[in-house]
């Protein structure tokens, strides 16, 4: 894979489409009556309120930093044309269940494949970092369209669909594409899940999608199962009676980006009971630094993950010589989540892994502690070649 490819893999998984859109009401619906909040344990970036009438979602991380927090009704079909809602209280208003919508990251397929609602995606920008073979189908039956890239999505195309909603997430409010596609009346949700920084927040997003479809206890479910697999795990790992050093991340340009020390891949290592190097940090992205800087520092690490977009030890050695003097490099331990790819090249650690933490976990102590799983077979962080 190249590092533009490489890039625009990455990209996918982070800058998507957003819109919003609003409806006309016919009466006023008093709505200070809220019967529940759904119990959310990890994800902090969302929540879900229900009345009698209809469901609010608000989403306060759209985006790393972000300011604005951002409200959505949905609303059951049938009571669409009987209540009306304030029209400056909501970013959108969503008929629901929802039959024909629209995804801009790969990161939500895994969560309506296992609701069951694939079949609801009519659209996808750049459908080659698709990994998964029930939505390959239907892309190669021409039930999920092409929309273009992330940052430069088809309006027209979209138009042409017809969503009831588009799912997606950006960087800021500002997105020429999702003004016209607002405009035009298509409701638009931001999608932050890739703003959590533990591995079970990320995955109870699969919460927020429930809604959409009235598939709210199916998620429960779901999540739970989740979250009992990831945490017998990580009790498996504190079992480990060593705990090796580990070294993330790789060059680009001039500076090594490692993981920081409350991001996702952080938290990972952390219940995987391994000793990340950068643990004591406070970033929840990556930290910056110089290769003497690494080298000081994780020159003996045991192990190395994910070195930038290399999948084997000569591309990294033909990058850059200086890698060779890592004693991971020396003894073979360095592996990566960027080899496992789809059909048409898309990486299959950013589309499933976020919602299956645990088998992320999973692989990595099998890797970090093979004497706890001799029989795992890893899919996502496989060896440099």
């Amino acid at each position: 894979m190249s590092k533009k490819q490489f890039l625009t893999q990455v990209f996918s998984i982070l800058f998507v489409v957003i819109f919003s859109g609003c409806t006309e009401k016919k009466k006023s619906l008093h709505v200070e009556q809220i019967q529940k909040e759904s119990a959310l344990r990890y994800a902090t970036g969302f929540s879900i309120e229900e009345n009698d009438n209809f469901k609010v979602l608000e989403v306060t991380s759209a985006w790393p930093g972000a300011e604005t927090k951002f409200t959505y009704a949905l609303v059951p079909r049938e009571k669409l044309a009987s209540i009306t809602l304030p029209r400056d209280a909501y970013d959108a208003i969503v008929p629901v269940p929802v039959e024909k919508m629209v995804i801009t990251s790969t990161t939500h397929i895994p969560s309506l494949e296992a609701l069951g609602v694939l079949d609801a995606v009519v659209g996808f920008p750049n459908t080659d970092l698709i990994s998964s073979p029930e939505a390959r189908k239907r892309i190669d039956s021409g039930s999920i369209k092409e929309l273009g890239t992330n940052e430069e999505i088809n309006t027209e195309i979209v138009l042409e669909l017809n969503p009831e909603v588009v799912i997606g997430f950006g960087i800021n409010d500002t997105n020429k594409a999702y003004e016209t596609l607002k405009r035009s009346g298509i409701p638009i949700i931001y999608n932050g899940d890739w703003t959590e920084s533990t591995p079970l927040g990320k995955a109870e997003w699969i919460k927020f999608f429930a809604p959409f479809f009235n598939k709210e206890k199916a998620a429960d479910s779901i999540f739970n199962r989740i979250e009992k697999s990831y945490t017998k795990a990580k009790t498996l790992a504190q079992k480990a009676t060593q705990k090796p050093t580990v070294l993330t991340g790789g060059l680009y340009k001039d500076v090594w980006y490692v993981a920081g020390g409350n991001s996702w891949m952080s938290q990972f290592l952390k219940d995987a009971n391994a000793n990340y190097l950068w643990a004591d940090t406070k970033k929840t992205g990556s930290i910056g630094l110089s290769l003497e800087a690494v080298l000081e520092k994780g020159v003996q690490a045991d192990f190395w993950f994910n070195p930038s977009l290399y999948t084997t030890y000569e591309e990294l050695h033909e990058a850059n010589s200086h890698y060779q003097k890592f004693s991971a490099f020396t003894n073979k331990k360095i592996f990566s989540n960027a080899i496992n790819k789809g059909a048409t090249g898309g990486l299959l650690f950013y589309e499933l892994a976020p919602q299956r933490p645990d088998l992320a976990l999973l692989d990595l102590i099998s890797i970090l502690h093979p004497e706890l799983l001799t029989d795992h077979k890893p899919q996502f962080y496989l060896p440099l070649r």
